[in-house]
Formats: structure tokens, C-alpha cells, sequence
């Protein structure tokens, strides 16, 4: 890679990757492949603790569980941040300490709830957060008693869409003015109640800044009020912090989140919890594709792929932009190009009216920040198989996840114990 792999710059666009590279890794590895240079997210997450030296990291696990990710982040001294059984299992295989897991999942099943009350019943260092009365019932019916905390609801939101801004949606914690009668109930229930939490958003950009603040006040607030009663650990203000996905967009000024959730905590003597997820890992990735087929209508040019929504969904499900660069000669002519993939769907688009050389077959294209929230959320609809992911490190690079084959789209079924041919 050149650039920033390993360094310090606040941001790392996609004409940074090496191209060379990049043809040689889908060569070897074929296409789609995802590529996670590990480099770039410890670069990332030291970045974060730079402006937040004071603070307890988690990497939000949902936004890349990989267990290269996870094993690079442990090592840099981040913690995890759970949403789900499968994520926390992910987080104690991939050797984090308990000490430094939350499990904070919403509406959690009962198998869920099951298995990380055993965890905590094993581990008590491990900390559970519940964002609703009930859940806090359901814990006690199973009989918990370790670390607690509780999510609020700030009635407030920010994010890169309406669908990720979590803080103005009632299904994310406990009414802030209920907050503090509840906190007072899971500690009568015999919990240890050390924390409180809050999320604004997904993808927080510098004009959000005002809504995260009052999201952190809103907690400062809850903290403040149960001082005499708890003794809180911390307050977790959630992550959410954005990265730039325009090439012509600003990088988050991460200083000034620092100084502004900072600022909103003034006098609450807790230490500060951040669980960045994206902001780590979403520009230390990139999807490479292959161009199969090329259609002229009109005055319209379409590049079909070999990727579509099966394998990053993020354009399909919320209209995200993702860059898009062609890695061949850049002596052809520029046109505008949508890159459109296989699946039956008219939403199976990465791109729109790029502006690209020339689409031809066999020609490879990267699609930038597909690190956060892209193999996480890949399907096999249309019974595709979902594609190897490959980890970079320096110089050396390695399958860290296979490519799936058509007989493990079917695996579940085949393995059934009914509904078998006679």
C-alpha cells in the first residue's frame, strides 16, 4: 500500500491503495474479495486514542467481526463492544478480557440472554448493558447479578441516514427521564450498577456535532442525578463517529468530538467510554470486483460486475456512496459509468454515473471504505456464495476468510436431520 497504511493521516482514500497490489491480490485470490489492511486500522485506532487519551476504547464489533480485525484491535488495546451472542462469542475467541467486553445487545432472544448471563456467571468482569425494563427482568429472572449498565434514550440522533440514527429511535434504551428510577431498580435487584450509555448515530459528521453533544449532556445529566446513590465507573457515550466516503468530503475532526464530548461531561467524575466501530476499520478496506459485461443504451453506459448487493449491501439498503476506481491503464478515455452487479434486483447498484475509463471486460475495479458494515452484512439471497476476505499486514497478506462454495449455500439443508430426498 502507499500512503498512510501504518501512519498517521486522518484519512486514507481509495487512489492511496497501491493499484498494483490490488491486481495482484485479486489475481492471486480472485474476485470478489474483500482486502482489510490491518496496518490502516491500527493507524486508526491510535489516531482515536490520541484525542481520547483519557478513555476506555471499544471497537463496536458489528461493523467488521473478522477475527484478523479483532485479534489486530486486542492487540492495540482496544476493548470490544457486543451486540449479540455471536459477537461476544467472536470477542472471547478472539482473546479479549472480559474486562474489556460489553455486551450490549437490544431486545436480545432468549438464547442470547442465556449465553451471555453464563458468560457473565464465568467471567464477572464482563459488563451487561439492557436498554428496557423488561430486559432488566429478564436478567434477573436468570438469575443475574454482575457489572451493569443502562442504555438511555436521549431523544436525540445524528448519522449518514434517517435508518442508523439510533438516538431519536424509541427501540434504543430507556426514556433519559426514566433513567434514573430504573438505574435505581436494577441496583435493588442486587446488579452492579456501573455505567451509563447512550448512541446518537451511525456515521457522525462534522455538522452533527451539536446533536452528539447533547446526546453526552443528556447522559452527564443521568450521571449527575445518581451520584449520591451509585457509584458510576463510567459513561458511555456510543461511537458512531464518521469517516469520509466523498472523495470531496472533509475527514471527521476528531479533535473536535474529543473537546466537545469532553466539554459535555464537565464534572462528572467517571471515566469515559467511546465504541468506535467505522471509524476504525471502514477506509482500512476495499472490495475489488471484475467487470463481466458491458452494455451501451442510449446514452447510458453499464458495467455489470461480479459483486452487487449480495456482497456489500450498504448502496441497496440505505443509498450509501462508496468510491469507485478503475484499476486499469489510465490512458482510456473517461466516461460516466454505473456499476450495476448479478443480482435480479434493480437496486443491485455500487455506483451511478461514475465517472470511469471506459469499461471493458475483465477490467478490475475497487470499491473504497468496504471495510465497516460490508462482509458483516453480506448474503447469500439469490443463493450466491459470499465472497474470501484477505488480510494485509505490512508486506504479507493471507486468506483470512475462504470464499464460500456453492455446496455452503446449501449446507444448512443438507445437513438437516428432515425434508431429505428418499
Amino acid at each position: 500500500m502507499s500512503g498512510d497504511g501504518d501512519g498517521g493521516a486522518s484519512v486514507r482514500r481509495l487512489a492511496d491503495w497501491d493499484a498494483d497490489r490490488l491486481r495482484a491480490l485479486a489475481e492471486e485470490y480472485g474476485t470478489p474479495l474483500y482486502v482489510d489492511d490491518l496496518a490502516r486500522v491500527r493507524a486508526n485506532h491510535a489516531r482515536l486514542a490520541a484525542a481520547f487519551p483519557d478513555a476506555e476504547v471499544l471497537f463496536a464489533v458489528k461493523a467488521n467481526a473478522g477475527a484478523h480485525v479483532l485479534r489486530a484491535l486486542r492487540d492495540a488495546g482496544a476493548g470490544a463492544e457486543c451486540a449479540s451472542a455471536g459477537e461476544l462469542a467472536r470477542a472471547l475467541d478472539a482473546g479479549f478480557d472480559p474486562a474489556d467486553v460489553h455486551y450490549t445487545a437490544v431486545n436480545p432472544p432468549a438464547e442470547d440472554l442465556d449465553y451471555a448471563v453464563s458468560v457473565a456467571a464465568a467471567h464477572p468482569a464482563l459488563t451487561v448493558t439492557a436498554g428496557a425494563r423488561d430486559t432488566i427482568e429478564r436478567l434477573d429472572e436468570r438469575g443475574f447479578s454482575g457489572r451493569f449498565c443502562l442504555r438511555v434514550h436521549p431523544g436525540v440522533g445524528a448519522g449518514h441516514s434517517e435508518s442508523v440514527s439510533t438516538g431519536k429511535d424509541a427501540k434504543f434504551g430507556v426514556p433519559a427521564d426514566e433513567a434514573v428510577e430504573v438505574l435505581a431498580d436494577a441496583d435493588s435487584r442486587g446488579f452492579d450498577v456501573v455505567g451509563v450509555h447512550a448512541h446518537a448515530g451511525s456515521g457522525i459528521a462534522n455538522d452533527q456535532l451539536d446533536e452528539h453533544a447533547r446526546v453526552v449532556a443528556t447522559l452527564a445529566n443521568v450521571a449527575r442525578a445518581t451520584a449520591t446513590d451509585l457509584d458510576l465507573e463510567f459513561v458511555d457515550v456510543g461511537g458512531g463517529f464518521g469517516v469520509p466516503y466523498h472523495e470531496d468530503e472533509a475527514p471527521l475532526d476528531l479533535d473536535a468530538v474529543a473537546e466537545r464530548t469532553r466539554d459535555a461531561l464537565d464534572g462528572v467524575d467517571a471515566t469515559l467510554t467511546i465504541e468506535p466501530g467505522r471509524y476504525l476499520v471502514a477506509d482500512a478496506g476495499v472490495l475489488l470486483t471484475e467487470v463481466n459485461t458491458v452494455k451501451r443504451v442510449s446514452e447510458s453506459v453499464i458495467a455489470g460486475a461480479d459483486t452487487g448487493m449480495t456482497t456489500l449491501v450498504r448502496p441497496a439498503m440505505y443509498g450509501s456512496y462508496h468510491p469507485i476506481r478503475s484499476l486499469v491503464a489510465d490512458d482510456r478515455p473517461t466516461e460516466e459509468v454505473s456499476v450495476v452487479g448479478p443480482v435480479c434486483e434493480s437496486t443491485d447498484v455500487l455506483g451511478e454515473a461514475r465517472d470511469l475509463p471506459a469499461p471493458e471486460r475483465g477490467d478490475l475495479l475497487a470499491v473504497g471504505n468496504a471495510g465497516a458494515y460490508g462482509v458483516e452484512m453480506a448474503s447469500q439471497y439469490n443463493s450466491r456464495p459470499r465472497p474470501a476476505v484477505v488480510a494485509l499486514d505490512g508486506g504479507e497478506s493471507g486468506v483470512a476468510r475462504r470464499r464460500e462454495t456453492l455446496a455452503d449455500v446449501t449446507h444448512a439443508e443438507d445437513t438437516a436431520d428432515t425434508y431429505q430426498e428418499p
